[in-house]
């Protein structure tokens, strides 16, 4: 069986697949100071319960924004299984070529969507991942990751403003009625949850026009179910479109 994992600064996603099946998912918080028998644990815990067992594991690939939980998810499948997981990184065959100025800088799971995304649709596309930063990716109808644009997150725009504005709360993500509101909660909602649907818009609608085509826009990442059903700039939601990645990414390697 493979095992899919993508660690991200919020959350971590993990998925098993066997025989180009996904057999089971799971999201868990990320927690950068937990050790790697501390991971071990909890990763025998979510197999268990699935009724999987680790040594039915043969093959791991990571891909990871943090850096210090790759020493540690390298120790826990050695250890645990005997395993060398597969970090998507440089050498590693995508099948995606990266046109940016420094190919290095580009994170392994904007690299990981882009395979997926271009599996999937074959021609010039864009996937907007939702996560800790919400990142807009474009492919080139010759498999091609083009450039990437990077906004802040939906979470962290929220913390940001509720922690520099004294008088405004915490509020949910919850669309209000109204975009013209009539209480400090639903002004919130409204600025937040709509004024990132503009420019959820707005960069999709630029990416499309220097991509010269109207691109399909595919929306993933913990988040996306909160703004792409909003706007009719996403043309699909994958929660796991970075685990289907790292699925065809782990078949060429």
């Amino acid at each position: 069986m493979l095992c899919c994992i993508d660690i991200g600064n919020t959350n971590i996603v993990i998925g098993v697949s066997k025989n180009k099946k996904w057999i089971a998912k799971w999201r868990i918080q990320t927690v950068k100071e937990k050790m790697p028998d501390e991971y071990a644990v909890l990763f025998k815990t979510l197999l268990s319960e699935k009724k999987l067992n680790i040594n039915e594991i043969n093959k791991v690939i990571i891909s990871t924004v943090v850096p210090q939980l790759k020493t540690t998810f390298d120790d826990m499948f050695k250890r645990y299984r005997g395993v060398n997981p597969i970090f998507l990184g440089p050498g590693i065959k995508s099948g995606i070529k990266i046109r940016t100025d420094n190919p290095r800088e580009v994170g392994a799971d904007l690299v990981s969507d882009a395979v997926a995304a271009y599996d999937r649709y074959r021609s010039a596309c864009i996937v907007v991942d939702f996560g800790t930063a919400t990142t807009f990716s474009a492919i080139s109808s010759e498999a091609e990751l083009l450039g990437v644009a990077i906004a802040p997150g939906l979470e962290l725009a929220a913390n940001a403003l509720s922690a520099k504005a004294a008088q405004l709360p915490m509020v949910d993500f919850i669309a209000p009625e109204k975009c013209i509101a009539r209480n400090t909660v639903d002004s919130l909602r409204s600025g937040i949850i709509f004024g990132y649907v503009g420019l959820i818009e707005g960069l999709i609608k630029r990416i499309r026009g220097e991509l010269g085509v109207k691109a399909p826009a595919i929306a993933t990442g913990g988040l996306s179910q909160i703004i792409a059903p909003l706007t009719d700039y996403i043309d699909e939601i994958d929660m796991e479109l970075t685990l289907e990645g790292l699925r065809i990414i782990a078949g060429k390697n």
